[in-house]
């Protein structure tokens, strides 16, 4: 179990936001933070640090006004940490090699190969002909709709006809080498992990050969990242974002430095 960090973008600073909130209209989020410090200064904290595998989230459309102000933010915190993070948001084959060249060690997908209600396996493969397995992370980003999880796509605004499921995981897993999913509704809330993602997570990840599986969402103390450790059997790895002092949150970035040592 790791602790791995983030770096969220939107409209071109460093923020954390209210998931469910995110709009494409307005460029809208609920916010909960907003830094006044640069991309690349939290990404120089990581590497500084020894924080491999965190992840710079790009939150901005690339139709977006915004969108190239947040993407130069992301390649300067990538710049800053080389071969130390992975990247997301509005990531497609014509635009990945770009990201790894500008210092990712691998790009999040999740729109470009889920939409419609299914996998787009034609543009997964071309991804990873493109840019290789191991350069592959898939977001599997959920919200919870008539009792069941399903990946929602375009920023967390969307919701496929795919199920979050242990078997879903499984099948994915030869064409990536790392899961990341966030429990949006839970999402930038600081009310709690949500239990019932956790569960499916530790289903999959207590298998000999499951992949590194990150969860994100509604973390907001120690107590939080315990419940986290024993359902998750130790084999989850989480990520904290709000609630992080960094970001105006009251939990302590060097208690959790320490607990990776």
């Amino acid at each position: 179990m790791e602790f791995r960090p983030c770096i969220d973008i939107h409209n071109g600073k460093v923020k954390q936001i209210v998931g469910g909130s995110l709009r494409d209209q307005g460029n809208y989020a609920r916010e909960n933070f907003i830094s006044e410090k640069p991309a690349e200064y939290y990404a120089d904290l990581y590497r500084r640090d020894g924080l491999r595998g965190g992840h710079v989230i790009l939150l901005n459309s690339r139709d977006s006004e915004y969108y190239e102000k947040t993407r130069q933010e992301a390649c300067s915190a990538l710049a800053a940490f080389p071969q130390g993070m992975q990247v997301g948001g509005g990531i497609r084959d014509d635009n990945a090699e770009a990201f790894l060249d500008a210092g990712a060690y691998a790009v999040i997908v999740t729109s470009f190969v889920f939409a419609g209600g299914e996998i787009l396996t034609r543009n997964l493969d071309r991804l990873v002909r493109n840019v290789g397995q191991d350069h592959i992370v898939l977001d599997l980003s959920c919200r919870a709709r008539d009792g069941s999880f399903y990946i929602v796509t375009d920023r967390w605004q969307k919701f496929t006809d795919l199920e979050l499921t242990p078997k879903l995981l499984t099948e994915l897993s030869s064409s990536c080498a790392e899961f990341l999913i966030h429990a949006a509704d839970v999402e930038g809330q600081q009310n709690g992990i949500d239990e019932e993602v956790t569960k499916i997570l530790a289903s999959y990840t207590q298998k000999e050969d499951a992949l590194p599986t990150t969860y994100a969402g509604g973390i907001r103390s120690l107590e939080d990242i315990e419940k986290l450790k024993n359902i998750g059997n130790n084999r989850v790895n989480y990520t904290v974002g709000s609630a992080l002092n960094l970001f105006g949150g009251s939990l302590d970035y060097e208690e959790l430095l320490s607990m990776q040592k």
